[in-house]
């Protein structure tokens, strides 16, 4: 951060002021900024030619802002602004851009750069470029957040736009950029990078993988008339073109109707292009192949796709920046040159947000399937399984049912001739989902004794952990992992749901053959027993009874701000008997939370506060006993369903055997579909036991100044813990670079399917029975609703009201308690079987899910039309 105090005292030296782009690196960003090392590292490239130039150096900067007054304050206050709070970054920023610019250069600065002028041509024309120390990073492109200044001649005028492209780190763009991205801004800092102006005859982008699709071995080039900023700046439409392994696979020439040029006196201007020159090329075939292959030279040696502006001037190419594509969706790692095709695991579990390692490293030692990285999600390699005939049928069906989105994308891979093949030596593939379920009776004391078993097995855990610490606890957990897996995959709990879910199928498949009767299992199925993630959400409407009658404890929970609060109830009346009851509810599901198949996610009993907006939404919501009534509401509306059902079935052809057969899968699909929500829940508990006893041995290793804070660990993997439980020590910048990892893997959306190529397959609906302008997804529950759409992103800042349609991204178990307030769900990720659509059918709400880009097209507060049956929603006007 940049201290005036110690500014002013630190002793500056001339020849750091300056260095030539020849002397500088990649690794010298804290020196010359992110432009600066990449156009110094970029003219150490052989064959690669960059304009001749200069950085001036941060310690320059720092100069500078060591002799403006108060700029610590301001800039503390900035670090403190909430980048939605658009009038004060505005204005803020603009105070400290005006001290910057009114600042004199001090004469030995500016001496220096005269100097650097003087070797390359004081009355030569150049471009003064914005170069800030968080820039053109790996993580962080920050492209056009600061301002670049073209043909400027004369030391006068270079110096005042030297202060200019300091002042722009203060742009409100740039600040609002920093803000939202977690950089400090009084961590950031600018240098300049002087080069010789290019007079280009044509200038643009190439980017070395599609932008759009991801795919790593096309290239992307976009070319017009002049200098680059028209293109930059969105001034004219570009030629477009894609390359792919030397050769031009799709061509686009744009009508570009202006260029920006070069005046003699410095600057620029536009200019019409003249007819007969508008639908011209910019660059020829043989200049667009040239290109892409210096292209691939640079993407080598950064070791990463480029965004990369270049110009072409005297039939040369010269590359005037280059940066990492900070948007592609990364690739697993792979160590065959194979293709191979990846599904998402997040879109499947309804958590596609990024794990941190230790998060990613549990669940890939509890699932059975291999499982590949990237992005800070995971994905299953399904390559074989599309490859074998024997496998392909099964895989196709299984998850084009859950996910039809799914589903297309991998039919759209299999249409293209010769992508998918056998991998060598690979064994044929077993069944991804466990294969097919042997029959079982339907026996509500198998349910009873599956969930016995389990929570025997979890207390058994809970108590033996007690004792371990060390390396003992680390071994102790991976061993107890293997029960864990034990439970999870047992071969009758696989039974009693899969016969569930096919019980389910089946009444859909032959009621709406027989009666016509779309989607019956949803009515069928409410108010099941046994599930305890809908009991979950009717528990929580029970400890707003306890509280409801007491207006002293509803008015403290209306102020709650911290985690303390359960201990300040006992001093209010009736706050003994609220503690006890949220105390209670926490003993039971308290080892939920958002995202909860990620252990180091913050439980609901570790912050109990998020349960508080929950609880006070009840209270204002519904009378008492709401829980009990909408049970037993469900349940008797699934009980004059079946009866109405079986009645029609009597009255067919062979109806006697239609109906007894029908009455069987509801039996069937009654006793076990609660069950369905249970191994999960079991998961999750023995997880918490885990996290807890991790998190007592982190404070141990904190203590032993081992680790910075304890939640250092949940950025190790398990292994890379083990070894720090064992050797006492940890290396702090890995923990730093996984911290900043997976800063960037928040940015990123995950794709459902993904190829080695990095290429982004989207699939689609492809159905022609919506009404026009409708937004098509998967109908998981019947019904149709219309309502106010409340477009909600973080439960913890949901403000719902009875008869509100919930839309976000995705609900896994932890979401179910707003479902007891909500009359209809739309979501962007699900599937048939995923616990949003089990819940939403179990309380009898119209939900459709998989609607692609859901919380963007539907505004918060617009009344919207759900069609649970049919699969679509119509913004009301």
């Amino acid at each position: 951060m940049v201290d005036i105090d110690k500014g002013v005292a630190m002793s500056f030296r001339p020849d750091r002021y300056v260095l030539g782009l020849q002397e500088i690196d990649q690794t010298q960003v804290a020196v010359v900024g992110g432009k600066g090392a990449q156009l110094g590292e970029l003219s150490r490239i052989e064959g690669i030619s960059v304009p001749a130039g200069f950085c001036v150096t941060t310690d320059a900067f720092r100069r500078v802002m060591a002799e403006a007054p108060s700029i610590d304050d301001r800039l503390t206050r900035l670090s403190r602004l909430n980048p939605d709070d658009r009038e004060a970054v505005r204005t803020l920023s603009a105070e400290i851009r005006r001290t910057l610019e009114g600042i004199a250069i001090p004469e030995d600065l500016a001496a220096a750069i005269t100097r650097a002028l003087a070797r390359l041509g004081v009355q030569a024309a150049y471009a003064v470029r914005s170069s800030a120390t968080a820039e053109d990073l790996p993580t962080a492109s920050f492209a056009g957040q600061q301002d670049t200044y073209l043909n400027v001649i004369g030391p006068a005028a270079i110096l005042q736009h030297i202060s200019r492209c300091w002042a722009s780190l203060f742009t409100e763009r740039a600040v609002t950029y920093r803000l939202r991205n977690g950089f400090d801004d009084g961590m950031v800092q600018m240098a300049v990078v002087v080069q010789q102006m290019v007079f280009s005859h044509a200038a643009g982008i190439l980017f070395t993988a599609d932008p759009i699709t991801g795919n790593r071995k096309v290239a992307v080039v976009e070319a017009s008339f002049g200098l680059g900023e028209a293109l930059v700046s969105g001034l004219v439409n570009a030629d477009a073109y894609k390359v792919r392994d030397g050769e031009i696979v799709a061509k686009a020439v744009a009508t570009k109707q202006l260029a920006i040029h070069a005046l003699p006196a410095g600057g620029t201007q536009k200019q019409a292009i003249d007819p007969a020159r508008q639908e011209q090329p910019a660059l020829t075939d043989a200049q667009i192949v040239q290109l892409t292959q210096l292209g691939r030279r640079i993407e080598t040696h950064f070791g990463c796709p480029q965004d990369i502006e270049w110009c072409l001037a005297d039939d040369a190419f010269q590359i005037v920046q280059s940066r990492p594509i900070t948007t592609l969706f990364p690739v697993p790692a792979v160590s065959d040159r194979e293709n191979h095709v990846y599904v998402s695991v997040g879109h499947q579990q309804m958590m596609t947000d990024p794990m941190k390692p230790l998060g990613l490293s549990f669940w890939q030692m509890t699932t059975p399937a291999p499982m590949a990285e990237a992005g800070g999600r995971l994905f299953v390699d399904v390559t074989q399984r599309l490859a074998s005939p024997a496998t392909r049928a099964g895989i196709l069906e299984a998850l084009g049912r859950s996910d039809p989105l799914t589903g297309d994308a991998l039919l759209t891979i299999l249409e293209r001739d010769g992508f998918i093949r056998p991998l060598p030596g690979e064994d044929p593939p077993g069944p991804l989902f466990g294969g097919t379920s042997a029959p079982i009776e339907t026996d509500p004391a198998i349910v009873t004794e599956l969930i016995g078993r389990s929570e025997a097995s979890i207390a058994t855990s809970e108590r033996d952990i007690q004792t371990k610490s060390g390396e003992a606890l680390l071994d102790f957990i991976r061993a107890d992992i293997q029960e864990l897996r034990r439970m999870l995959f047992d071969p009758q709990s696989h039974q009693v749901f899969m016969s569930a879910m096919e019980a389910a199928w089946w009444l859909n498949d032959q009621l709406e053959a027989w009666l016509g009767e779309k989607n019956a299992a949803d009515t069928l199925t409410q108010s099941v027993p046994h599930n305890v993630t809908s009991e979950m959400g009717l528990a929580l409407l029970d400890v707003a009874d306890v509280i409801r009658p007491h207006p002293d404890v509803v008015a403290f929970l209306q102020h709650v701000d911290d985690e303390g609060f359960l201990d300040e109830l006992p001093r209010l009346v009736g706050g003994q008997e609220g503690r006890e009851a949220i105390e209670a509810w926490l003993d039971k599901y308290g080892m939920r939370c958002v995202g909860e198949i990620d252990i180091t996610r913050p439980r609901w009993s570790e912050r109990p506060s998020t349960l508080v907006p929950l609880i006070l939404g009840n209270i204002k919501n519904f009378e008492p006993g709401a829980g009990e009534r909408r049970f037993e509401q469900g349940r008797q509306e699934a009980w004059k369903k079946e009866q109405e059902l079986l009645e029609r079935l009597r009255a067919l052809p062979d109806g006697e055997r239609k109906a007894e057969e029908t009455k069987r899968m509801i039996d069937r699909v009654r006793t076990f579909i609660g069950y369905r929500e249970y191994p999960k829940y079991g998961m999750v508990s023995r997880y918490f036991v885990y996290k807890q006893a991790l998190l007592k041995e982190a404070e141990r290793l904190v203590q032993a100044h081992v680790l910075r804070e304890k939640e250092d660990i949940f950025y190790l993997t398990f292994a890379e813990l083990r070894d720090v439980v064992r050797t006492n020590h940890v290396d702090d910048q890995l923990i730093h670079q996984r911290k900043d990892a997976f800063r960037s893997y928040q940015a990123l959306t995950p794709p459902r399917v993904l190829t080695s190529d990095g290429e982004v397959i989207t699939g689609a609906y492809r159905r022609d029975d919506v009404p026009a302008g409708a937004l098509v997804g998967l109908p998981v529950s019947a019904g149709i609703v219309e309502g106010r759409a409340r477009v909600i992103l973080d439960m913890a800042e949901a403000d719902l009201e009875a008869g509100d349609i919930l839309v976000t991204a995705y609900t896994d178990p932890s979401w179910s308690p707003l479902f007891v307030t909500i009359k209809g769900l739309v979501t962007q990720v699900g599937g048939l079987m995923t616990h949003g659509a089990v819940i939403a059918r179990e309380y009898g709400l119209p939900a459709v899910v998989g609607v692609e880009d859901a919380t963007r097209l539907i505004r918060d507060g617009q009344r919207i039309r759900v069609n649970g049956t049919d699969g679509y929603v119509e913004i009301r006007p």
